[in-house]
């Protein structure tokens, strides 16, 4: 939406980027940055996102320059495009997390930490705010802005624009996120090392895959990295499910177990297997991982792939009176801060432009930046993204029986060619 007639014009615009890396991270900062000064505006760089304004006290933790956050000169962001990790380092910490609901927006006390953030930025002389991270700094992006609306008309305001990051591509409102291409790159080279390892041993690797509740990382990992079958929380049918709505993990097994039956049948005695890392959030408590004070699964700890490794195994076992060496093992975290893809550099640098175009040329403020088709830029309302009750955020899966879901199901019964020759079953001891 447009900004109000009566607002400060901008000079200074500040940049946070919050949450895990994302290859291309660079990319958004410098084409910002950049598209600004030379615009003839002053361009602010918090460092380690909002851990130094959660918080802030003029008095007792005031914000240094080149401590907390730096001025942007022109060379600190020339040529940091493709680089690697995050210039300006990034963090956990998400502002307004005491705001539970928009009845929130109204007490005084869950708002006075939202409102710090808001004076340690005015105190560093920001008027306008990029935003680059997850579904959580969105969410506080929001909030922000909606807390400044109840403010009194004479209060300054801080126009507030957000680019979305992040490698699981699960954003709403973007067809894909930066940063996902270059992790689906990364991932499916090591799923190739481990086919090629699992052939030469005549065994089947289960790999979990990062992605949060969506499928998108791990369907993408699979094509690309020539999957035997990819599992994510959209293939979990109904009937899978336990009266308490669990996911009943022997189902899961079943499935992996017909699987490398049916390849031995057609002669092949290897594979690797693709899990969401999602599907931990629907099995039972106490099947694998650890759970917050919440209740929430912390999908960090899941491990998908050694926990169904073993029950693959047995049951496998079980059916045939064979052994078979089955092995589980986690993957993301060495992609988040791979050199990216220059599709990740254009469309991130696109991104950045986009941030630096909504603010100055188009007097935006509540909106994400997103683009579509040739990376056209769009700007989407914050209001299109987030839940007015709960001021959640939305998560895109990706939808059973889309042409993109059906793509992983073709592949899968097309990576199993007959080869000229190859080793037969391994007797295991």
């Amino acid at each position: 939406m447009q900004r109000g007639r009566d607002q400060v014009s901008i000079r200074r615009v500040g940049i946070v980027f919050a949450g895990g890396p994302a290859p291309a991270a660079n990319a958004v900062i410098a084409a910002a940055g950049v598209s600004l000064l030379d615009a003839g505006l002053e361009v602010v760089g918090f460092y380690h996102g909002y851990s130094n304004l959660h918080g802030y006290d003029a008095a007792k933790a005031p914000l240094e320059p080149d401590v907390h956050y730096r001025l942007f000169t022109d060379d600190d962001l020339r040529g940091i495009r493709s680089s690697r990790g995050v210039v300006i380092g990034t963090s956990r910490v998400g502002p307004g997390s005491e705001i539970r609901n928009g009845a929130d927006l109204d007490d005084p006390e869950r708002c006075a930490p939202l409102l710090a953030v808001r004076r340690g930025l005015l105190d560093a002389g920001v008027d306008a705010l990029i935003s680059i991270g997850g579904d959580g700094t969105l969410r506080a992006a929001n909030l922000l802005v909606e807390v400044q609306r109840r403010l009194p008309m004479e209060d300054p305001r801080i126009a507030v624009v957000h680019v979305p990051k992040t490698i699981d591509n699960d954003y709403p409102g973007i067809d894909f996120t930066f940063g996902f291409f270059t992790a689906v790159d990364v991932l499916a080279r090591e799923l190739h090392n481990l086919r090629a390892d699992a052939q030469a041993t005549s065994g089947w690797f289960l790999v979990e895959t990062m992605g949060r509740r969506a499928g998108w990382l791990a369907y993408g990992v699979g094509i690309a990295g020539e999957a035997d079958l990819t599992l994510g929380v959209e293939d979990i049918p109904p009937a899978w499910k336990t009266q308490e709505g669990h996911l009943d993990p022997a189902r899961l097994v079943d499935l992996v177990v017909d699987t490398i039956v049916a390849r031995e049948d057609r002669g092949k005695y290897y594979g690797v297997v693709v899990l969401a890392e999602g599907i931990a959030t629907l099995l039972p408590p106490g099947t694998t991982s650890r759970r917050d004070e919440h209740g929430r699964v912390v999908l960090a700890t899941a491990d998908l792939g050694r926990t169904f490794a073993g029950l693959v195994a047995e049951r496998y076992a079980a059916r045939t009176g064979r052994k078979k060496k089955v092995t589980g093992l986690q993957v993301g975290y060495e992609s988040r801060s791979a050199p990216p893809h220059a599709y990740d550099v254009m469309l991130a640098s696109q991104l950045g432009v986009g941030a630096y175009r909504a603010l100055v040329e188009h007097n935006l403020d509540g909106v994400m930046i997103s683009t579509s088709g040739q990376l056209d830029l769009r700007y989407v309302p914050f209001g299109d993204l987030v839940d007015p009750v709960t001021l959640k955020t939305q998560v895109r899966l990706v939808k059973p029986g889309s042409d993109f879901h059906q793509l992983a199901r073709f592949l899968e019964s097309r990576t199993a060619r007959p080869q000229r020759w190859g080793p037969g079953p391994r007797r295991e001891h």
